[in-house]
Parts: C-alpha cells; sequence; structure tokens
C-alpha cells in the first residue's frame, strides 16, 4: 500500500495506508521524556492544561527534538526541556530507551532518559503560554499524589505508568 497525506501542519500528519489512519510527527520530530530525581529523592513533574484533554494533566517533564533545530541531538533537546520546563540543569543525560506512544493511533516514539547531576537555576514555566507548573515529589509519595491529582479532575499522562508500575502492581506481578 502507498501511504496518503491526508493533511500536513506544522507539527503533526494525518496519514492513511489502506484503511488505516494515524498521526504522525511532521519533519521527523521524535520526543524525549525526562525522569528527573533530585539529591533529596524528590521526582520533578510537571502539570500543564492539555487541550485536546480541556483539562490539566500531570507528568514528567518531556519535550520535543527537532522542533526547533533539525540537528538538535536527543541530550541536547532533553537537557534544555528540562531547564526550560522545571528550571533545572543536568549535568549528563543518560538514554534509558525508546518507546512508542500509542501505536494504533501514532508512529510517535520518544525516548525515555534519566537526568543526573540537577542544579536548579530558575523557576521553569515553560515558554510563553505553555503556563507549567513544578511539582517537586518524594519519590515515596508519587502514587498518593497521582491520585489526588486524579480525584481534583487531572489526567495522568501515560507515560507516568514508568514511575507507579511498582506501586501499582501486585507484588510478584
Amino acid at each position: 500500500m502507498v501511504t496518503e497525506t491526508m493533511w500536513e501542519g506544522r507539527f503533526l500528519r494525518a496519514l492513511r495506508d489502506g484503511q488505516w489512519e494515524y498521526a504522525a510527527r511532521a519533519r521527523d520530530i521524535t520526543a524525549a521524556v525526562i525522569l528527573a530525581i533530585t539529591d533529596a529523592d524528590e521526582v520533578i513533574l510537571v502539570e500543564q492544561y492539555r487541550v485536546p484533554l480541556g483539562c490539566r494533566t500531570i507528568e514528567m517533564p518531556a519535550g520535543l527534538v527537532g522542533d526547533e533545530d533539525p540537528g538538535e541531538a536527543l541530550e541536547d533537546a532533553a537537557a534544555r526541556e528540562l531547564e526550560e520546563e522545571t528550571g533545572y540543569r543536568a549535568a549528563r543525560i543518560e538514554r534509558l530507551g525508546q518507546f512508542a506512544s500509542s501505536p494504533g493511533m501514532t508512529s510517535e516514539t520518544f525516548t525515555f532518559v534519566r537526568a543526573h547531576g540537577l542544579t536548579r537555576v530558575g523557576d521553569g514555566g515553560g515558554h510563553e503560554g505553555e503556563d507549567i507548573t513544578v511539582h517537586l515529589v518524594p519519590r515515596a509519595d508519587v502514587a498518593a499524589f497521582v491520585a489526588a491529582r486524579r480525584r481534583d479532575g487531572w489526567a495522568v499522562d501515560a507515560k507516568m505508568l514508568l514511575l507507579l508500575a511498582g506501586s501499582v502492581l501486585p507484588s510478584g506481578g
């Protein structure tokens, strides 16, 4: 089958391959999701309003790779996004693996990274209009924090499962 582009914008493309319709990132843009844990054993999480969901979400810091500079290295993009969103600078970024975001709906993948050697250098908050709030959550309290946000009507990014799996799966499972 030949893949047909039904629509293309600055960041997304809608594609059809036979009867299968799916979304893809435009211009081969990828994403990085950042696990950042402070020396005080606090996980750095971000909250922001997400238009497609119509509500606030709780997420790990994340961002696009190559959206502004097509030659940008993944580690550089992850470090840039971490600092923009959270105000923390990483001494080193470690790649942990690549994952498919939602393989039944999009070809998008993201690389999960760990930020090491964190130093607070600003307030974060993202670019104008992003309205990002930074949360420092003790690692042992992440599941309770997420449950409280869910009760408040917030959405929880599926990538948070990477943090929650140990606290919600039965032992041995």
